[in-house]
């Protein structure tokens, strides 16, 4: 999470979306690099070089030609898709508790289309606990949940690199306390 704002009966926590550097990085390399891809490939069928910076007349057009251009244009919706998903902020949204009303409220964006904006309320009286759930290892996960009373567990946290341990550990706390519910751990 981003940034939390607090007041007395309002608590809002700011979840990150796709608009990060390391994304831009990703969706600008592999751009490139398809394109890159895609045109050698169209060099060695047209025998022009189609690239100022490299000469494709030395690659024959089957079967190394055909393989370029077909890596060439899944590199380049690849990259189309990640420039799109970064310029829409697909994950960006917030959580509300708000203590006044007793109202817990989701917002998420997503892609476009019918359900692009995705807005979850719940009630306090719906709530059982904080669950807190840690898996270390190569690929390390440290996520808060929501556990409902009827058996739902809606994810507060967002899904990038994890969060410090200390960190999880202390936001857990902090919201289970803030809630007045359990703090539970999987």
């Amino acid at each position: 999470m981003i940034d939390t704002l607090y007041t007395d009966s309002v608590k809002k926590s700011f979840i990150k979306g796709s608009r990060r550097i390391s994304n831009i990085f990703w969706a600008i390399a592999v751009s490139l690099g398809g394109i890159g891809f895609f045109l050698t490939g169209l060099s060695s069928y047209f025998q022009v070089n189609l690239l100022f910076f490299s000469n494709a007349s030395g690659i024959s057009f089957i079967p190394q030609g055909i393989v370029l251009v077909f890596y060439g244009t899944v590199g380049s919706i690849l990259g189309i898709f990640l420039c799109l998903t970064t310029y829409w902020n697909v994950g960006f949204g917030y959580n509300e508790y708000n203590k006044i009303s007793e109202e817990i409220t989701l917002y998420r964006k997503s892609f476009p289309g019918a359900n692009r904006e995705i807005c979850l309320k719940f009630q306090f009286m719906e709530l059982k606990s904080i669950k807190m759930q840690i898996e270390e290892g190569l690929n390390p996960k440290r996520s808060l949940f929501l556990c409902l009373k009827d058996g739902r567990e809606i994810p507060l946290t967002s899904i990038d690199e994890p969060m410090a341990l200390s960190q999880i550990e202390n936001e857990a706390v902090e919201l289970a306390k803030y809630l007045n519910i359990f703090l539970e751990t999987a």
